[in-house]
């Protein structure tokens, strides 16, 4: 069956040092830029208020989390690097070894958020974030999970945005910092009639998609393209195709339409 899905795409300019106005301050000490940005679109995804207090209860062991991110913590593993590099091992902070490893931003989503469900970290490049979602629909299909939260996030510091410019765009497109949030749930658990994503494709899609705002948000862009897929789908009731991809990294692509309830049919 298909997964229905709700997604969050609010444009609202809101960079990481400002996040404890959406999150509160506690917990946020030491996370990475990406990491910050991510735990604001999945709060705004989940529909919680700003300042709402995190949860503290037990895991929740049917949701799951798919995080996308190419570039979230380079910058630490960077700075680590050249710290151990110099001999200064005594430079290096314990409060930085949870941010040198690559899985960090799925695993922080998952603690913040107790979600309990298999926790996945995708890093593929310009196809991540719709890997992700993939990924994510993939998890309900198998039974692994009812619920799963995928979230993109990219940060735009010196040491990302100069791998951006050197292994994606050597044209000097900047990379953007930015977080895009979709919840996936098995149809069975959706509020009808909602979105419905259909099966990833790998290649150029049929039909160009029209242009929009999230090119250089990178692992960030899959999951961006389909939160906006989303609330199109709502608004007009209409498929809306969903791609992204390099020349380096290959495109993929799926639709989301609008199924309403005992009509849903796999793609």
């Amino acid at each position: 069956m298909p997964s229905g899905l709700s997604g969050d795409q609010d444009k609202s300019d809101l960079p990481p040092e400002r996040v404890h106005e959406i999150l509160g301050r506690k917990g946020l000490l030491h996370k990475e830029p990406a990491t910050r940005l991510a735990l604001c679109a999945v709060h705004r995804a989940l529909g919680l208020p700003a300042g709402a207090s995190r949860n503290l209860g037990p895991p929740q062991p049917r949701t799951a989390v798919v995080a996308s991110s190419n570039l979230g913590n380079v910058a630490t593993v960077a700075r680590l690097a050249r710290t151990v590099a110099a001999g200064d091992l005594r430079g290096v902070s314990v409060l930085d070894a949870p941010n040198a490893s690559s899985n960090v931003l799925a695993s922080a989503v998952a603690i913040w958020f107790r979600c309990g469900g298999p926790n996945v970290m995708v890093c593929s490049g310009a196809t991540s974030g719709l890997d992700a979602v993939a990924t994510g629909r993939f998890l309900i299909n198998a039974g692994r999970a009812e619920r799963v939260i995928v979230v993109g996030a990219e940060p735009d510091d010196e040491i990302a945005a100069a791998l951006y410019r050197h292994a994606v765009a050597p044209d000097q497109v900047l990379l953007r910092s930015a977080a895009g949030c979709v919840v996936l749930e098995r149809a069975d658990r959706v509020t009808w009639p909602a979105p419905v994503i259909g099966t990833m494709h790998a290649g150029p899609p049929p039909t160009q998609p029209p242009p929009d705002d999230f090119d250089a948000t990178f692992g960030a862009c899959g999951v961006l393209r389909t939160a906006a897929a989303a609330a199109s789908v709502l608004e007009h009731d209409h498929a809306v195709t969903v791609a992204c991809g390099s020349r380096a990294d290959g495109w993929k692509w799926l639709r989301v339409t609008p199924t309403e309830q005992g009509g849903a049919t796999s793609e």
